[in-house]
């Protein structure tokens, strides 16, 4: 698979060992910065990284800040995404059988890199179960659409 991935300073250590664990199980994987622990604005990342995703690009991206919560927001705001913050697996796995989630955002602050990669590894292995969840993702798209600015 093709994995974008990011992060700001305070997801740096966690981002490289991400990069490390995805490359060792065979994904392509391409680094959307930050490229040091010196202090940097998430969202520059983010919107690069979930820009690789729209375009086709990268099938998926793993965004890593602090908590996480701030490279979500950031990557909700984009079009076609739909990102989830997870610190454990089963919130991970639904957020891709239900939601089709195409980006997780982890937080270097919270999680550890054993966690993380177990969470990582769960939400990879999981699928979109479409059915009724199908027709929930439709509604999310037009509300999408709706609310273009």
């Amino acid at each position: 698979m093709k994995i974008a991935v990011a992060s700001d300073h305070a997801g740096f250590a966690l981002k490289n060992s991400i990069i490390v664990y995805l490359q060792e199980s065979g994904h392509q994987v391409k680094d959307f910065g930050a490229y040091s622990s010196e202090r940097s604005d998430y969202p520059e990342f983010a919107k690069k990284a979930c820009q690789a995703v729209v375009s086709g690009e990268y099938e998926r991206a793993v965004l890593v800040c602090g908590t996480g919560i701030g490279m979500s927001i950031t990557a909700n705001k984009i079009r076609g995404i739909r990102a989830v913050v997870c610190s454990e697996s089963y919130s991970a796995v639904l957020s891709r059988q239900h939601n089709d989630s195409n980006v997780l955002a982890l937080g270097g602050r919270v999680v550890g890199a054993g966690l993380a990669n177990h969470i990582l590894q769960e939400w990879l292995d999981a699928s979109f179960q479409g059915g009724r969840h199908a027709d929930r993702l439709a509604i999310i798209e037009q509300i999408e659409k709706e609310n273009r600015r």
